[in-house]
């Protein structure tokens, strides 16, 4: 299985301004083929629940729903945090957070990483000074496994400029989140993929 590419979202239902799977629905009828579950705080019997319907989602059009945290929730696909523990056995599709190049350097056998935070954001508070697409394009050159960008994320420009930084995907939550039509903004922006050639590693 190989790793995110284009436009991936996060999910945070606390910022959803309506239910979370209508939100990713409607982001998947703009292009969305990849998305994140975060929901951490749930019970693991709600949180699997709340899997099993993205997945309904996902599956007739061939997408992904990759699961924070070393439980895949039924699926085969995780994203780990930086310090987080490998899972036993190992799932289909293993990707990491990283902020900086030493967490970078103890990525072993993960598929992909996301590098954030990329732009000053709200959700990722704590992990330094924003990166910028500059810093990005330094990390990414280091990265021994695809990238994909993070934090901050929220217009077209943007996107462009990671990509354009070598990022292979960038991942965004409260740009879809938080948005009055999520089908019109992932449109918009996975439809930055298109336009500019990726440099990121494959």
């Amino acid at each position: 299985m190989t790793g995110p590419t284009g436009l991936v979202v996060l999910t945070d239902r606390r910022a959803a301004r309506r239910p979370l799977v209508e939100v990713v629905a409607d982001a998947v009828a703009g292009g969305v083929r990849w998305v994140v579950l975060r929901e951490r705080d749930l019970p693991r019997a709600e949180r699997a629940a709340l899997a099993g319907d993205l997945r309904r989602v996902l599956t007739p059009v061939g997408g992904t729903l990759l699961v924070a945290g070393p439980d895949p929730l039924g699926g085969s696909a995780v994203h780990l945090s930086a310090a987080g523990p490998y899972p036993p056995p190992r799932p289909g599709l293993v990707g990491r957070s990283c902020h900086d190049e030493a967490e970078l350097g103890r990525l072993t056998t993960e598929d992909y990483a996301t590098l954030s935070p990329v732009f000053p954001t709200r959700t990722k508070p704590g992990y330094g000074p924003p990166l910028l697409p500059a810093g990005l394009a330094t990390l990414i050159e280091a990265s021994p496994v695809p990238v994909v960008a993070l934090g901050g994320i929220g217009t077209a420009g943007q996107v462009r400029d990671c990509v354009t930084a070598g990022a292979v995907g960038v991942a965004v939550l409260g740009a879809i989140m938080r948005a009055e039509d999520p089908r019109a903004v992932a449109t918009a922006l996975q439809g930055v993929f298109d336009t500019v050639p990726s440099g990121g590693k494959r």
